[in-house]
């Protein structure tokens, strides 16, 4: 760590061969999508090499590494939950709807933020963006960093899990 603080490029190397298996299993274990943890592996090894001159020569590196490892991670965290937060906040801000006649069989809105609550984030946030905000999947692919069939099987099945939900047949997977 040491020749690494003073530049040299091999000591980083061997630092980074040494530590990259254990830091991708540390977070491996707290978000389980590999895309993910690949991006949370090199924010990691960023903040490493940023924060290299405040590593205490003499002290353990490891405990050191994970702080940071764990410190990217739960900024991500929060982020994720920024987000969420926002998108709610944003569909509690739609105004009502009028309803035709013979709807009354409808979710109030209500009944439609409870279960638009239980729908898992990824598939949320592409359905909103489609269904409400009226982006074709190629703009909320980019969005996302997605594939545009991955935002359209996203929101399908976003609209599939809503639909039970406001049938009241939770324990359905699929249409």
């Amino acid at each position: 760590m040491v020749a690494y603080q003073r530049g040299d490029l091999e000591a980083f190397e061997q630092f980074y061969v040494a530590l990259e298996p254990e830091l991708r299993g540390f977070l491996r274990a707290r978000c389980h999508d590999p895309q993910r943890v690949d991006d949370l592996l090199q924010e990691t090894f960023l903040q490493l090499h940023r924060s290299r001159r405040g590593y205490l020569p003499g002290l353990p590196v490891r405990p050191w590494v994970y702080a940071i490892a764990k410190r990217v991670f739960l900024m991500h965290v929060r982020k994720v939950r920024r987000r969420e937060s926002r998108e709610m906040t944003e569909l509690s801000m739609v105004p009502e709807p009028e309803v035709p006649a013979g709807a009354d069989r409808l979710a109030d809105r209500s009944e439609l933020l409870s279960a638009l609550r239980q729908v898992p984030p990824d598939g949320r946030r592409a359905f909103l963006l489609h269904h409400w905000r009226g982006l074709s999947f190629r703009e909320i692919a980019a969005r996302l960093g997605i594939a545009p069939g991955a935002a359209k099987l996203r929101s399908s099945r976003a609209g599939s899990r809503l639909r039970h939900l406001l049938r009241g047949d939770e324990g359905e997977s699929g249409d």
